[in-house]
């Protein structure tokens, strides 16, 4: 089974941009980290991060007939990115969105999310392992016919 891993604007900086609020590790680190778990799972997770909304799009069409869920952390698109939105609702994939930090304790713009209403769930401010949390959870989601 696939998993993406889709990451917005801004976030191939992590571990140097403002690493009091996002933390020290990278974004090839994170990236690690989640495809070695998803291996344990039995998953192949796909990451790709851009900076531009466009290749995000071109990325879910491509991807979303042979994936079985969307990890997103959309940075500053969560707010506005509506054409991001609308491809990741046609997927038709279970979404479950990410922020490392905590989006409701920070500016108010930053609460709202265009992707959210679209979303299984979504992990904010819990920092880089969030993005494990999000495919423990995918673990139990697709394969919950198999648990108790």
């Amino acid at each position: 089974m696939q998993i993406l891993c889709l990451n917005g604007p801004n976030l191939n900086k992590l571990g140097e941009r403002n690493p009091g609020l996002y933390g020290t590790i990278s974004l090839i680190e994170i990236e690690s980290e989640l495809v070695n778990l998803g291996k344990q799972f039995g998953f192949d997770v796909f990451c790709f991060q851009s900076n531009g909304e466009g290749q995000l799009i071109d990325l879910i069409q491509e991807k979303a007939s042979t994936s079985h869920g969307i990890i997103i952390n959309a940075g500053a698109l969560t707010h506005y990115g509506f054409s991001l939105r609308d491809a990741l609702e046609d997927s038709s994939l279970p979404i479950v969105e990410i922020h490392l930090s905590n989006i409701y304790r920070r500016e108010p713009w930053r609460s709202n999310s265009v992707i959210a209403p679209i979303s299984v769930g979504q992990i904010c401010g819990l920092g880089w392992r969030g993005y494990l949390y999000a495919l423990q959870f995918f673990n139990y989601h697709l394969n919950k016919e198999n648990q108790l």
